[in-house]
């Protein structure tokens, strides 16, 4: 059986073979052209076979978006090695969780990545070397040794059990993805991408990144989102695309006063959380630029369905299946369904992800007879056109955030204090939903609402933590004694 490179792994060094001046990554004042990132991509590289980084090994990113997060993925590819970019939103206990269950060799980043790399005894990275100069030279000859079987990233998406699992994704995955988004948008080097998304989701590493590099584009990092100055940077950038969530587009839509020039934008993506038709409608209207919402998960390498740009879009719908990808809804016994008919939303595709990493029976659970089962309720009509109506599994998804309850729900047990515990998501006009939570103590203990979230806030990154906690007699429960949140969330709406 021969073996091939991964042509995702050579996208900075065909770039710069093809042309060496070009612009490639933007980061506020700094730019590289494709020959300064190939250059980075192999002194990183080095660097990471200075510290015993091995063809297999797993090297970890924790920073805010920034260029040295792409330098860093396409570094640990040229060594044949994974990347696991971790959240920097995330606590130290939940930083180091991802670290070791992803057994990272080394990390990359600040100084608290390097005290976190000191307690877990791996190796570290200033991030302020990644685009420096200096390191040990590397042959210009020298090629990536990545192959399209070894996995590419291992991308952390929180779990039923509570835990994040590690979604693994090899290089066949994104050569299969980057390559239907660069078809479905007709994505070419005339593209530049404004990266709005965190580096830390598929969504920014493959749809706001990986894919308009391979097409010969480029991308330009955003500053930290303000609506106030927003549109200021797009005029100034002058991308064709960017990637973000509802609650970005409804405060775009609220609170932009002026006129603004959206000339050079061929197209917007929404994805993460669905969108209310009307925003859509009214976001074209005034900003006069498609808007075309798209659904995903990162088991999928992002996405699976996107409305199209140049044909009829329907605004309520996640849009069509991308092209090398089948979408399907399927009974509770595994029958396809026809047009109209709700059931799970269902996946094929050399998209699909290999596995959870060491979760053999969540694998199981979701990859079956070739499909990707995604816990979602959907209806796809005559045309092709997928509706999210539903989902089967609890999560709560706020601003584009997934949080699963039961981690919170968790963690509230750790308290002394706590008996029950019940998160469930309320809704909320900008962000979509809000986790609240609803306990019962223990029987002659008294805790106060205050108390409560600072125990949650010293454990979880702050997207997780409840706006609010009820304490409650007791939590209602069926008759075998399971917590029932229908009860929790038709009293929140009652």
């Amino acid at each position: 059986m021969t073996t091939t490179l991964t042509s995702v792994a050579r996208i900075p060094f065909l770039r710069e073979e093809r042309d060496p001046v070009g612009p490639c990554l933007t980061d506020g004042e700094r730019s590289l052209d494709n020959a300064a990132f190939a250059a980075a991509v192999r002194r990183l590289a080095a660097r990471f076979e200075e510290l015993g980084v091995d063809p297999g090994d797993t090297v970890a990113v924790m920073l805010p978006n920034c260029a040295e997060i792409i330098t860093t993925m396409f570094a640990a590819w040229f060594r044949g090695s994974a990347l696991n970019p971790v959240n920097p939103a995330l606590t130290d206990e939940e930083a180091a969780y991802q670290l070791e269950d992803s057994a990272s060799a080394v990390i990359v980043g600040d100084q608290r990545a390097r005290a976190l790399a000191e307690s877990l005894g791996i190796a570290w990275v200033d991030a302020d070397l990644v685009h420096g100069p200096g390191g040990p030279p590397v042959s210009l000859t020298e090629e990536p040794v990545a192959i399209g079987s070894d996995f590419a990233l291992v991308i952390y998406t929180s779990g039923t059990t509570g835990r994040p699992k590690g979604v693994l994704l090899d290089h066949d995955n994104l050569d299969a993805m980057s390559a239907s988004l660069i078809a479905h948008f007709s994505l070419s080097p005339a593209d530049r991408s404004l990266l709005v998304l965190p580096l830390f989701h598929a969504n920014g590493l493959i749809a706001g990144t990986l894919s308009v590099l391979r097409a010969g584009g480029d991308v330009v990092v955003a500053p930290r989102f303000s609506p106030e100055t927003f549109w200021d940077h797009v005029e100034a950038a002058r991308p064709t695309y960017f990637s973000a969530v509802p609650t970005i587009y409804a405060m775009l839509e609220a609170r932009t006063e002026r006129e603004v020039d959206t000339s050079s934008l061929r197209f917007v993506i929404c994805g993460a959380a669905p969108m209310p038709a009307e925003l859509i409608t009214r976001f074209e209207e005034r900003f006069g630029v498609p808007l075309v919402e798209g659904y995903g998960l990162s088991e999928c390498s992002v996405a699976s369905n996107i409305n199209p740009v140049a044909g009829p879009r329907k605004p309520g719908t996640v849009g069509v299946a991308l092209p090398g990808q089948e979408v399907a809804v399927l009974t509770p016994d595994g029958w396809e369904l026809p047009p109209g008919h709700r059931g799970e939303v269902v996946i094929r595709g050399a998209n699909v992800m290999r596995g959870y990493l060491g979760k053999p029976e969540e694998t199981a659970k979701v990859l079956r007879h070739g499909w990707l089962f995604t816990g979602d309720v959907g209806i796809i009509d005559e045309d092709g056109y997928l509706r999210i109506v539903d989902r089967i599994k609890d999560m709560i998804i706020r601003g584009g955030e997934n949080i699963y309850p039961k981690e919170i729900e968790d963690c509230l047990y750790g308290h002394p204090s706590i008996l029950e515990a019940a998160v469930v998501g309320a809704p909320h006009d900008v962000l979509g939903e809000v986790p609240v939570a609803y306990v019962a103590t223990k029987p002659g203990l008294v805790v106060s609402e205050d108390e409560l979230i600072a125990h949650c806030a010293a454990a979880l990154a702050r997207y997780k933590v409840p706006t609010e906690i009820h304490v409650l007699g007791e939590l209602p429960k069926n008759s075998v004694g399971k917590l029932v949140k229908t009860h929790l969330r038709e009293r929140r709406a009652g």
